[in-house]
């Protein structure tokens, strides 16, 4: 299954390079930008946790322990189910797994058309980074992406279809952990 999920990644990537470009004017991210991994909620299908798990069995000791003291801190400091924490996976603000990442880390950065034809533009965008500059209180005056990119919609697409993928259940990152 993970053969086909990679194939599915080189596909899902190709198309997401392209919406990358077209929106390139409106992008802010760079490398050593992290703030979309410094705070939220990732949610994780099975299918891309088992792919995550494979990244992290090839990282460096020091690094696996640094990621699993991450874990262990979230952990501590929860106190609800809807607390948002800085992903695990971040280390010195690079990911870690990043060719590993999950199919929401992916999509960061994109403003896209949802199902009840809102736009969903990234958390940076109220902080004057990413499609800032198109943002009007609550209108969206750029023309965004026109695929649903969250992450039910992708799981369940013609492309996931096309290679017969069981994404599995999906919950927040930490909640895979113990």
């Amino acid at each position: 299954m993970l053969n086909l999920y990679e194939k599915f990644l080189k596909e899902f990537d190709k198309k997401l390079t392209e919406y990358f470009k077209e929106q390139s004017e409106h992008i802010c991210c760079k490398e050593g930008c992290s703030g979309c991994c410094e705070i939220g909620d990732y949610p994780f299908t099975q299918l891309e946790m088992m792919y995550l798990m494979q990244g992290y069995k090839n990282l460096p000791v020091m690094v696996q322990n640094m990621v699993r003291n991450n874990l262990m801190q979230i952990k501590s400091n929860r106190v609800s189910t809807h607390l948002f924490y800085k992903c695990p996976f971040l280390i010195n603000n690079k990911c870690s797994v990043y060719k590993y990442r999950g199919i929401t880390c992916r999509t960061f950065g994109l403003a896209y058309v949802c199902k009840d034809n809102t736009v969903k533009t990234p958390e940076c965008a109220h902080e004057g980074l990413c499609y800032s500059k198109v943002i009007n209180g609550k209108e969206f005056l750029a023309e965004p992406v026109k695929e649903n990119l969250d992450l039910l919609e992708i799981t369940n697409s013609k492309l996931a279809k096309k290679y017969k993928l069981e994404f599995g259940p999906s919950r927040s990152l930490i909640d895979w952990f113990p």
